[in-house]
């Protein structure tokens, strides 16, 4: 099984991150409102959606919100959270193939949710997935680390307590991946689970770009979109078809 589908379907997951929650989509996604022009009505594709925060927030604020991801545990935790939002609908899909082709204004991809495939081919592909759910002049926004400023700063071990879990990280480059180990007990059991993403960096999104008929509308360094460069934490890419005006 893909790393990607076990851990994101497990419960530790969301213990481990819990403090990514609606607050944080609220700065993240208030500021790119400011920024990107995402107009009333938009119909707007979420993916992944992990358990909706972001779509939840983009509903609330009168978009037409889909959101996809590949965990059904996800899905089903989003749809009894959020059933209450007529505009707001999820699904249990994979992004590397089209969901409904040029249905989309925008397409979204937050907090690094690419490169989790084992090669370059798979990532092209699933950017041209990404694109064909967009309409002709739809928008493609991007959210990846900063991975030249993260290697500078890789933190090779550490512990976070959460829940009354100790969880035992371990960092590393493995070739052309971001490795990172977790390891914990609970309730006498050991387990053991891995995040694996491409170390893809800002030239290697500019070349995949390219190669797929995309081009670089803006790039934002944080989510309070200040100027890309070389110590930002974060790329954050809007990105539209180059056949857009044609």
């Amino acid at each position: 099984m893909a790393w990607f589908k076990e851990w994101f379907s497990s419960p530790y997951y969301h213990i481990l991150y819990k403090e990514r929650n609606e607050r944080e989509a609220q700065i993240c996604l208030g500021n790119m409102f400011s920024f990107v022009p995402i107009f009333e009505g938009s119909k707007i594709l979420d993916v992944p959606c992990g358990r909706g925060r972001h779509a939840a927030y983009l509903a609330k604020n009168g978009y037409q919100v889909t959101g996809l991801d590949l965990s059904p545990e996800n899905i089903e935790f989003a749809k009894e959270n959020y059933k209450d939002l007529p505009n707001l609908e999820f699904f249990v899909h994979d992004m590397r193939e089209t969901f409904r082709e040029g249905y989309y204004d925008y397409v979204m991809n937050f907090f690094t949710s690419f490169g989790y495939f084992e090669t370059e081919e798979e990532n092209i592909a699933c950017l041209k997935a990404l694109i064909s759910n967009m309409k002709k002049e739809g928008m493609l926004i991007l959210d990846f680390f900063n991975t030249e400023r993260v290697l500078k700063k890789l933190v090779a071990e550490e512990e976070v307590k959460k829940e009354g879990i100790t969880f035992h990280i371990q960092r590393e480059l493995q070739g052309k991946f971001l490795v990172k180990t977790i390891r914990f007990t609970d309730k006498g059991q050991d387990y053991c689970f891995q995040e694996r993403v491409m170390a893809i960096t800002p030239q290697d999104f500019r070349r995949y770009f390219e190669q797929v008929g995309l081009v670089v509308y803006k790039v934002y360094g944080n989510y309070f979109l200040e100027p890309y460069d070389e110590f930002a934490p974060r790329v954050i890419w809007i990105l539209m078809r180059k056949d857009r005006w044609k």
